[in-house]
């Protein structure tokens, strides 16, 4: 089964048109139509408006993994959900706190179950506090906890497995794990559109963490692996994400043991120029190998 609509957003003035497009795209790509896709008789995701959400139908109700960009984005989920099935949803699960995954929330009904790691919840707290931006509305923030790197849960008749090994995109990443229909939703641990990691130092998200983690995920029993961003991954394909990550890892590290220059290191590495390079990030995010770099030397100052 496929749906696709398409979203056209409203225009403004040419200058004003400009000052958004400069801002969204530090922040994610360009809005994409929305489009929905089925996994599994229960199992379906739902790409466009930010990230991609997963949309899973239990006995009386539906289950949500992460909630796209705006509230607009919001309500457009919930209207593709209603074509699929007329069961409400009555729980979100979100993979991590960027504004991507949560601000759609905003339109989500009162009572709605909302499942975050509680580093998740910190992080759209201080969002909040500092005014707001990347965080849905306080009455929207995680009603449920995920305190400790596992938690088996029954939802709708639906078994789910909640799991955190470490930080790694950010502190609060949960890993949302079917088991009975061997499908994954990685959140942006795995986002497709970047060739390497992207990791949130500002949310405390480590390079060290994001291997740990990955490992943890190809070792679960799963076939379809649905990424923050991007198309369903294969295990094969995760497996070569991580071999590749793992490499260029070791590579910055012994470069950075040799007393090299991020410079140098970022050269030998083959990272592209910056104006190229950045592939979505957005100028007020790290590369990998800032990152890497970053790590090590902080240890290595200490």
């Amino acid at each position: 089964m496929h749906f696709a609509k398409a979203y056209f957003p409203m225009l403004s003035t040419i200058g004003a048109i400009g000052l958004f497009a400069i801002g969204a795209r530090a922040q994610q790509p360009a809005a994409a139509p929305f489009m929905t896709h089925q996994l599994k008789p229960n199992v379906y995701w739902i790409e466009g408006g930010g990230g991609n959400s997963g949309v899973i139908i239990g006995d009386k109700g539906v289950i949500v993994v992460d909630a796209k960009t705006t509230a607009q984005g919001g309500k457009e989920l919930l209207d593709d959900i209603a074509k699929i099935t007329p069961k409400p949803v009555t729980t979100v699960i979100l993979t991590h706190s960027d504004g991507d995954h949560v601000n759609g929330l905003a339109s989500f009904p009162e009572g709605v179950t909302v499942i975050a790691h509680e580093n998740n919840k910190k992080e759209q707290e201080a969002a909040l506090a500092a005014g707001g931006r990347g965080a849905p509305p306080a009455g929207h923030l995680p009603s449920r906890v995920v305190a400790k790197n596992k938690e088996n849960l029954k939802l709708d008749g639906v078994k789910v497995e909640l799991l955190h090994w470490a930080p790694a995109h950010t502190s609060g990443d949960l890993v949302v794990y079917f088991p009975d229909e061997k499908i994954l939703f990685t959140g942006d641990i795995i986002a497709t559109q970047l060739p390497d990691p992207l990791i949130h130092l500002e949310k405390n998200g480590s390079s060290e963490g994001w291997i740990t983690t990955v490992k943890g995920i190809v070792a679960l029993n799963a076939d379809q692996f649905v990424p923050g961003h991007g198309d369903v991954q294969t295990k094969a394909a995760i497996q070569k994400r991580l071999a590749d990550t793992e490499a260029k890892r070791a590579k910055i590290k012994d470069l950075v043991a040799q007393g090299k220059s991020l410079e140098d290191i970022k050269t030998a590495v083959g990272d592209p120029p910056p104006a190229q390079g950045r592939g979505g990030r957005g100028p007020n995010f790290a590369s990998f190998t800032e990152v890497v770099y970053k790590e090590l030397t902080a240890k290595k100052g200490a």
